[in-house]
C-alpha cells in the first residue's frame, strides 16, 4: 500500500454510505433484512475505517502540513466575474475534499457516531416495515453529512447541507402513514428552507465580494482585499450565513422543528440530534471564522441567540413528559452552548462540545430507545417508573450520560461545558451567567427524566410490566460503547488548570490561528484561579440541580404537582412551549388558508363563542365572495386569454390532425403551389421546365 495511501483516497470516504443508499434505494426490495443490514452497516463501517486511518495519517504530519486538498473535477466554471472590490476573476467551483483539523474531527465524529447507530438500528428496527427504505435514507444521510464536512468550499457544503435537509424530511416522515410523522417532515422541511434562504444570500455575496468560494483562497482573498474589523459587507455576510445556521442547527427563532422531530424512528433522532444535521451550522461558523471574526456584530449576535435559546429550550425542558422530547429540548439548549463559544470567539471550544455532545447525547437518545423498546412503545415518563432492575445496562449506561451532560467531573462533559463558561465569562459575563443557571437547569430536567424513568414506583401499565426485558445485544453493545466515550472522550481536551495539555485546541489551532493573526484576536485565557473557582460553581450549581431533581421526584414526589397547581401560569406557559407554534400558526400558517375557512373558524370559535347570534352569514358571504372572486375573475382572466389564443389559432389548428395522409396531402399541395409560384415569376413554361 502506498505512503498515505488513506489521504490521497480521502474522496472514497463519502462513496461508501453513497453505495451503500443506492443499492438500498434501487434493489434492496428484494433483499432479506439480514442482506440489508450488511449492506447498509458495512458500506459506512468501510467509510468510518477510511475517515479513522486518513485522520491517523493526517496526525503524523507536522502541524503545518495537516492540510489535505483533493480536486476530483471543475464542477461549476462560471468564467470571468467582477468583484465589489473592483477585482477581475476567472471564477470556477472545484468539486474537491478537503482534510484538515476541524474536518477531520468532523469525519471521525460522523462515521464514528454514525457507524454505531447503524448497528443499533438492526436490533430497534428488526420489525419494522421498510427496512430497506430506512437504512437506505440513513446511508444517504450519511453520504450528505460527508460531503459538508469534506467540501473544499463553500458551494459544494451548500451541495451536502441541502442534503441533510432532503433526508431529515424523509427520514422524520419515515412512518408516512402517521400524519404527526409526515407533518413534522414536512415542518423541518419548510423551517430550513427559511434559514437556507440567508445562507445562498450570504454565499452570494461573499462570492460577489472576493470572488473565490474555496476554503483555502478566502482567507487570503480577505487579507488581500484589505477588509478590516467591523467592515459592512463581512458583517452582512456573516449575519447571512448565521441566518443559515440558525435554522440547521435549531436556535431562535427557527428552532420549531427540531422538537417535532421526535416523531422519527429513535436512531433517526439520536443521528440528526447528537452528530450529523444539527451540528452543520456550528461547524459552518467555525469553517468561515475568518469572515466572523471580522465581524464583531455578527459575533455578539451568535452569542446572545446562543446564550437565549440555551435557557429558553432549558426551561421547557423543566416540563416535559415525553422522554424523547426532553431530549430534544436539551439538544436545542446545547446547541445554544456551542453559539455560545462560537459568539465568543472560542471556537475550539465549541467544535470540542459538538463532539462530547454527540457521544453522551446519541447515548441519551439510544437509551430512551431501548426504554421504548422494553415498554412495547411507551414513552410518557408519567406511565414509567422502577425500571432499574428490569433493564440494567440501559440504566447504568443513560445514567453515565446523564451525568456527563450534567458536567460532572471526570466527564466529557464537565471538559467542553467549562471551557465554554470560562470563555464566556472572560468575554461577556453576562452570558456567562445566563450559561451557568442553564447547567443547573439541565442537570435538573435530566435527573428529573432518570428519576422518573429508572427509580421510584412502578407506574408501568399492568399488561405491560409483565414483557419488560432488556434490549438484544445489537441495542446494548452501542450503548456500553458510547458509554465510555461519554467517560474519557473529554479527556482529549483536558485542562491545563488541571494538569492536563489541551491536545484538542492544539490540534485545532492552525485552521484557527491561521486567520486569526490578521484580524481579531480570540480573548485571552482566564486566570488559573478564576478558572478554577468557575469549574467549582459550575459544578456546584450542577449537584444543587440534582439534589433538587432527587427531592422533587424521590424524597417528595407529590411536590411538582402541588408546585404546578400554585403556579399554573407559569406551568401552562413552559407547557405549550410559550405558545410559539400557535403564533406562528396565526401569524404565517393560517394567514395562507382559504379567506372563507379562516373567517368561518372566527365566526365558529370567537363570535359564536361570545355569545353574538346570527354572524354566520358573515363567514358564508366571505366565502361566496371568494368562490366567485376565483371562478369569474381569476379563472376567467386566465380562461379569457386562454379563448383568445384558441379563436386565433383556429386555422393552423386544422391542419393539425395528426393523420400521415392528411400531412402528405398538404405537402403535394405545398410543392404544387411552390411549383406554381415559381414558373408564374420566371416566366418558364411547365413545358419547358419539364423538358
Amino acid at each position: 500500500m502506498p505512503p498515505e495511501f488513506f489521504l490521497a483516497n480521502v474522496w472514497l470516504i463519502p462513496l461508501f454510505p453513497l453505495a451503500g443508499a443506492a443499492t438500498m434505494l434501487f434493489v434492496g426490495r428484494r433483499l432479506s433484512n439480514k442482506s440489508v443490514s450488511w449492506v447498509g452497516v458495512g458500506s459506512v463501517g468501510l467509510a468510518m475505517v477510511f475517515a479513522f486511518a486518513a485522520i491517523v495519517q493526517l496526525i503524523a504530519r507536522s502541524p503545518a502540513q495537516r492540510v489535505v486538498e483533493i480536486v476530483l473535477f471543475d464542477w461549476v466554471p462560471a468564467g470571468v466575474m467582477h468583484t465589489i472590490s473592483g477585482r477581475v476573476l476567472n471564477f470556477s467551483a472545484p468539486w474537491g475534499m478537503l482534510l484538515d483539523a476541524l474536518s477531520a474531527v468532523m469525519i471521525g465524529v460522523v462515521t464514528g457516531v454514525g457507524f454505531v447507530i447503524h448497528v443499533y438500528s438492526t436490533g430497534y428496527m428488526a420489525h419494522e416495515g421498510g427496512y430497506y427504505r430506512f437504512f437506505g435514507y440513513l446511508n444517504l444521510f450519511m453520504f450528505s453529512m460527508l460531503v459538508l464536512v469534506l467540501a473544499n468550499n463553500l458551494l459544494l457544503l451548500f451541495v451536502g447541507w441541502e442534503g441533510v435537509g432532503l433526508c431529515s424530511y424523509l427520514l422524520i416522515g419515515f412512518y408516512f402513514l402517521r400524519k404527526s410523522a409526515s407533518d413534522a417532515g414536512k415542518k423541518a422541511f419548510v423551517v430550513n428552507r427559511i434559514g437556507d434562504a440567508g445562507f445562498v444570500l450570504g454565499l452570494l455575496l461573499l462570492l460577489n465580494t472576493i470572488g473565490t468560494l474555496r476554503f483555502t483562497e478566502i482567507g487570503p482573498a480577505i487579507e488581500g482585499g484589505g477588509f478590516t474589523v467591523g467592515n459592512g459587507v463581512m458583517t452582512a455576510i456573516a449575519l447571512l450565513l448565521f441566518v443559515g445556521a440558525t435554522g440547521k442547527s435549531a436556535q431562535i427563532p427557527l428552532y420549531v422543528w427540531l422538537p417535532d422531530a421526535m416523531e422519527g424512528p429513535t436512531p433517526v433522532s439520536a443521528l440528526i440530534h447528537a452528530a450529523t444535521m444539527v451540528t452543520a451550522g456550528v461547524y459552518m461558523i467555525t469553517r468561515m471564522n475568518v469572515v466572523f471574526q471580522l465581524a464583531p456584530v455578527a459575533l455578539g449576535a451568535v452569542a446572545t441567540i446562543g446564550a437565549l435559546t440555551a435557557i429558553y429550550a432549558a426551561s421547557m425542558g423543566l416540563v416535559q413528559n415525553d422522554i424523547k422530547r426532553v431530549l430534544a429540548y436539551s439538544t436545542i439548549s446545547q446547541l445554544g452552548y456551542m453559539f455560545l463559544a462560537l459568539g465568543v470567539g472560542a471556537f475550539t471550544a465549541g467544535i470540542f462540545h459538538l463532539m462530547t455532545h454527540a457521544f453522551f447525547k446519541a447515548l441519551l437518545f439510544l437509551g430512551s430507545g431501548s426504554v421504548i423498546h422494553a415498554l412495547g412503545g411507551e414513552q410518557d415518563m408519567r406511565k414509567m417508573g422502577a425500571l432499574w432492575g428490569k433493564i440494567p445496562q440501559t440504566a447504568w449506561t443513560f445514567l453515565i450520560a446523564t451525568i456527563a451532560i450534567s458536567g460532572i467531573p471526570p466527564l466529557a462533559g464537565f471538559v467542553s461545558k467549562d471551557a465554554i463558561l470560562a470563555a464566556s465569562f472572560n468575554a461577556r459575563p453576562v452570558l456567562w451567567g445566563i450559561g451557568f443557571v442553564t447547567a443547573g437547569l439541565t442537570a435538573f430536567y435530566m435527573f428529573r427524566l432518570v428519576f422518573l424513568t429508572f427509580f421510584g414506583e412502578s407506574r408501568v401499565a399492568h399488561g405491560v410490566e409483565h414483557h419488560i426485558h432488556e434490549s438484544p445485544p445489537s441495542m446494548t453493545w452501542p450503548l456500553i460503547i458510547l458509554a465510555i466515550l461519554s467517560v474519557v472522550g473529554g479527556w482529549i481536551g483536558w485542562p491545563e488548570s488541571l494538569g492536563g495539555s489541551d491536545h484538542f485546541a492544539k490540534f485545532l489551532d492552525p485552521v484557527i490561528a491561521r486567520h486569526a493573526e490578521v484580524i481579531a484576536a480570540v480573548p485571552e485565557a482566564t486566570e488559573r484561579n478564576t478558572e478554577w473557582a468557575l469549574m467549582g460553581i459550575s459544578v456546584l450549581v450542577a449537584l444543587v440541580g440534582i439534589g433538587l431533581a432527587w427531592y422533587f421526584y424521590l424524597r417528595k414526589p407529590s411536590l411538582p404537582g402541588a408546585f404546578a397547581e400554585k403556579s399554573e401560569g407559569l406551568y401552562r406557559l413552559l407547557y405549550n412551549k410559550y405558545y410559539v407554534d400557535q403564533i406562528y400558526d396565526a401569524m404565517f400558517v393560517n394567514r395562507t388558508k382559504d379567506l372563507g375557512t379562516t373567517l368561518g373558524a372566527f365566526d365558529l370559535g370567537v363570535i359564536d363563542g361570545l355569545g353574538v347570534n346570527g354572524a354566520g352569514w358573515v363567514a358564508r358571504a366571505s366565502s361566496s365572495l371568494s368562490m366567485v372572486w376565483d371562478k369569474w375573475i381569476i379563472d376567467g382572466l386566465v380562461n379569457l386569454a386562454a379563448r383568445i389564443v384558441w379563436f386565433f389559432s383556429y386555422p393552423v389548428r386544422m391542419i393539425q390532425s395528426g393523420r400521415v395522409s392528411n400531412y402528405a396531402l398538404l405537402i403535394v399541395l405545398g410543392v404544387l403551389v411552390f411549383l406554381g409560384y415559381y414558373l408564374r415569376v420566371t416566366g418558364v413554361t411547365l413545358h419547358n421546365m419539364l423538358r
